[in-house]
């Protein structure tokens, strides 16, 4: 059974180092594993339950929607943004835990990493995330983090996937989502 995994990043810069392990996600994935990293997010309106009409949804939210039915899992990607996570990410969210109770995100596995300037490597927006999709009924991994420090001393020169410790983290955080899904069907 191949699995899929969504990854939503919430940053849009084009040298996002969130970006880039978003990317290293996808070329650490284990045999059986899909990683694809969702494009669009800067193209969906912020959520609003009077354009949220059935046969009237804007088409990059429509396009979002889509791929979160088709993923098994979630992977989100956060930078820390004044101490939390990124509007586009919550919004992405919002987006996702809609209809109310039977939105995208429901029963399904994910977790929430990334990487930040700070000391604590975006530890605070990752938690945001995690209570944002638990609250949208997401199965929340609790106990799968990455946070990494330092990101642009650190990745100044080295991309996330050429960093041995980071690549061995994140490869791990991909195999024990991968393992949930597995779990849980």
């Amino acid at each position: 059974m191949s699995v899929r995994i969504l990854a939503l990043v919430g940053s849009l810069r084009a040298g996002s180092h969130n970006r880039q392990l978003a990317e290293a996600a996808v070329k650490l994935a284990p045999e059986g594993v899909e990683v694809e990293v969702f494009e669009g997010l800067a193209d969906i309106p912020f959520y609003n339950e009077d354009i949220d009409v059935e046969g009237s949804v804007p088409a990059a939210a429509a396009k979002l929607r889509e791929a979160a039915q088709a993923a098994d899992a979630f992977l989100f990607f956060s930078p820390e943004y004044n101490g939390t996570m990124p509007a586009v990410l919550k919004n992405a969210i919002d987006w996702l835990s809609r209809p109310y109770g039977a939105g995208a995100l429901v029963g399904k596995p994910a977790a929430a990493v990334g990487t930040a300037f700070g000391q604590f490597g975006g530890v605070w927006a990752q938690d945001e995330v995690r209570k944002a999709v638990g609250v949208a009924g997401g199965k929340v991994l609790e106990d799968v983090k990455l946070a990494i420090p330092g990101s642009m001393t650190r990745f100044a020169e080295t991309h996330p996937a050429d960093d041995a410790e980071v690549a061995a983290d994140l490869a791990e955080v991909v195999a024990r989502l991968h393992g949930t899904v597995g779990a849980a069907a």
